[in-house]
C-alpha cells in the first residue's frame, strides 16, 4: 500500500456563507476549517487543500456579552507614541469586513501556508458579492 498524498489534483469548491445573526467566533472557526480543508477526507496539515469561502452580510454579525465596548483592536504606526486602538463597535461601523477577516486570520496557520489559505477568503459587508461566475454553493453551519 502506498500512502496517498494530495498534490495538484485537489478539487477546490466555492462556498458562500451568510453571517447574518451568526456569532463571530463560532462562524470564524467554521470558516477557518473550510479554508484549511479540515472538512475533507484528504486533509493534510502541510498542504493547502481547502476551499474558497465568500462571507456576506459581515455587518450583521452578532457578538455576546459586552464585547462591543470591551474588545479592542490595536495597531501601530511605527512612530513613537503611534499606538492606535479601536473598539469592536467602531470597527463594525467603519470596516465591518475587517472584524471577520481578523478573526479568521488568527485561526489559520502562521507562515507562508496560512497566508496562502487566507487569500481564498472574501468578506463583504453587504449581501452582494462579485463571484457569481464561480457558482458558489450555500454553506450553512
Amino acid at each position: 500500500m502506498k500512502t496517498y498524498m494530495p498534490g495538484s489534483d485537489i478539487e477546490r469548491k466555492w462556498y458562500v456563507v451568510d453571517a447574518e445573526g451568526q456569532t463571530l467566533g463560532r462562524l470564524s472557526s467554521e470558516v477557518a476549517k473550510v479554508l484549511r480543508g479540515k472538512n475533507k477526507p484528504i486533509f493534510t496539515p502541510h498542504e493547502d487543500c481547502g476551499d474558497y469561502v465568500i462571507v456576506i452580510n459581515a455587518e450583521k454579525i452578532a457578538v455576546t456579552g459586552r464585547k462591543l465596548d470591551q474588545k479592542i483592536y490595536y495597531h501601530h504606526s511605527d512612530y513613537v507614541g503611534g499606538m492606535k486602538e479601536t473598539s469592536l463597535r467602531q470597527m463594525l461601523q467603519k470596516h465591518p469586513e475587517r472584524v471577520l477577516e481578523h478573526s479568521i486570520r488568527g485561526m489559520l496557520p502562521k507562515g507562508p501556508l496560512g497566508r496562502k489559505m487566507y487569500k481564498k477568503l472574501f468578506v463583504y459587508a453587504g449581501s452582494e458579492h462579485k463571484h457569481e461566475a464561480q457558482k458558489p454553493e450555500v454553506l450553512t453551519f
